[in-house]
């Protein structure tokens, strides 16, 4: 076989036109990320990937549908993110056409593409491999792709130990093409998923297929920075196979995790020493308390939907579960280790509000929040729920109040009152006092107040709780 190259001073591309009287099939290399870069990027986003609530695992091709139509707005357009690992995946095909920006793993990836049409397929089922073209891309690199409507594919790794690619992939038009009655009944409600959408090889261009020598078939060669056949390419080659592979080992060092920055309306915190006159609180460890803490939160006026403080008190207890503060969660890990031993109590959750895990019996706030004590009065525009736990070492009550105020501003409030049982429980809390009083309910009660303020954040985590049940 004869190796030819020749230069290309804007993106390396190739296009390939089509067998039948389909659109071709385009390619194009966009940029070489560093070295080993490839694998490490796509064991991370296959994580994230397998955590979304529209994940789906089939076809070998390991998928999420990250956003999908709206129809409201004349939008048929949906984004998928899809991956392929080491052992590559079966031929398919789609009725609509596909545009998608992927990276390559960093072994490479070879891409392969027949555009026979059904009409040739059916006269002969040979005719799939006379019109299979192969393209490799080079390991650690950014390209494109693009074909049209009813394009068989396939994409496998170029080295055994390697992922070949993770792609974001966009359907211009998701009802566009020969869809099947059950499928687009299945795209208009809003339930679509790759697989859904995919069609595989007959058995008898299966077994055509099975019979073929791949590494004979016709093939071309992006690269980036070198000829592909030249010294430098193998070395390059080499070295990011060699380092892909100790990257990604080393990403398995660090959970693959993201964040949602929200700044809400601006507030005023107040740390005070003791809760309101009028706080259920003051009612709670009527035998005596050894630590309190009240901390305030005023918003502005108006930066408040509704004027039901019942509802916003629920909002904000579900904040605390949902939205708690990443740095109380790591100080919570720590001190769950160091107490265990002890058999005391644990929870992944601030001191505060832990109780909101419990599932014992008792009263309940809103139907779901287990509470000591509750209170809304007659006009809606004050509730407040008294939390709380029994420990070996001591006892903790929580109050969270969330009070309207008549110009439209809002102050919502986390208190906590500890009384301690043992010399134990009085090295604890002299030992976390000014952390406690500081910074973990301070923290808390910003987070579990910008969730409260944030419908869209809501609805997106009950959206991924729904996908999980």
């Amino acid at each position: 076989m004869l190796d030819t190259h020749r230069v290309s001073r804007s993106f390396p591309s190739i296009s390939l036109p089509s067998c039948g009287d389909g659109s071709p099939v385009e390619v194009a290399l966009i940029a070489q990320l560093g070295l080993g870069a490839g694998d490490a990027l796509l064991r991370d986003a296959g994580l994230r990937q397998a955590q979304h609530p529209r994940f789906v695992d089939a076809l070998d091709e390991p998928s999420a549908r990250l956003g999908g139509m709206h129809l409201a707005h004349g939008d048929a357009s949906s984004l998928y993110s899809f991956s392929v690992g080491r052992h590559g995946h079966p031929f398919h095909r789609h009725a609509g056409p596909r545009m998608f920006t992927a990276i390559a793993g960093s072994g490479g990836a070879q891409l392969r593409f027949s555009t026979v049409s059904d009409v040739q397929l059916q006269h002969d089922p040979a005719a799939f491999v006379r019109a299979l073209r192969c393209i490799d891309v080079p390991p650690d690199c950014l390209f494109t792709v693009r074909f049209g409507s009813g394009t068989w594919h396939q994409f496998v790794s170029r080295h055994p130990r390697h992922p070949a690619l993770f792609a974001l992939s966009c359907h211009a038009d998701e009802r566009s093409g020969a869809l099947s009655d059950a499928q687009r009944a299945r795209i208009d409600a809003g339930a679509a998923d790759i697989p859904s959408l995919t069609d595989t090889l007959p058995p008898a261009v299966q077994q055509v297929l099975d019979q073929t020598a791949l590494d004979q078939l016709p093939r071309v060669t992006l690269t980036l920075r070198a000829p592909a056949a030249s010294a430098l390419a193998r070395l390059c080659a080499g070295s990011r196979n060699l380092v892909g592979w100790v990257r990604s080992g080393l990403t398995r060092l660090r959970p693959a995790h993201g964040y949602i920055a929200r700044r809400a309306a601006c507030g005023t915190l107040d740390l005070h020493p003791a809760p309101p006159a009028d706080s259920l609180l003051q009612q709670a460890l009527p035998q005596g308390f050894d630590h309190q803490d009240y901390t305030r939160l005023t918003l502005p006026a108006h930066s408040v939907a509704g004027n039901s403080a019942h509802a916003l008190l629920e909002a904000v207890l579900d904040g605390f579960i949902r939205n708690p503060p990443p740095g109380v969660g790591r100080l919570m890990a720590l001190r769950n280790l160091l107490v265990t031993p002890l058999r005391l109590r644990t929870s992944p959750l601030g001191c505060p509000v832990s109780s909101l895990l419990s599932d014992a019996p008792g009263e309940r706030f809103a139907r779901r929040f287990p509470v000591h004590a509750q209170a809304t009065d007659a006009t809606d525009r004050s509730a407040e729920v008294v939390l709380g736990a029994d420990d070996r070492h001591l006892q903790f009550r929580s109050c969270v109040r969330v009070q309207m105020v008549g110009d439209g501003a809002a102050v919502i409030a986390l208190g906590t009152r500890v009384r301690t049982l043992n010399v134990f429980g009085r090295v604890y809390m002299a030992a976390i006092n000014r952390v406690h009083r500081r910074h973990i309910s301070p923290a808390m009660l910003r987070m579990a107040v910008d969730h409260a303020l944030a419908p869209e954040l809501a609805a997106a985590l009950s959206l991924q709780d729904a996908a999980l049940a």
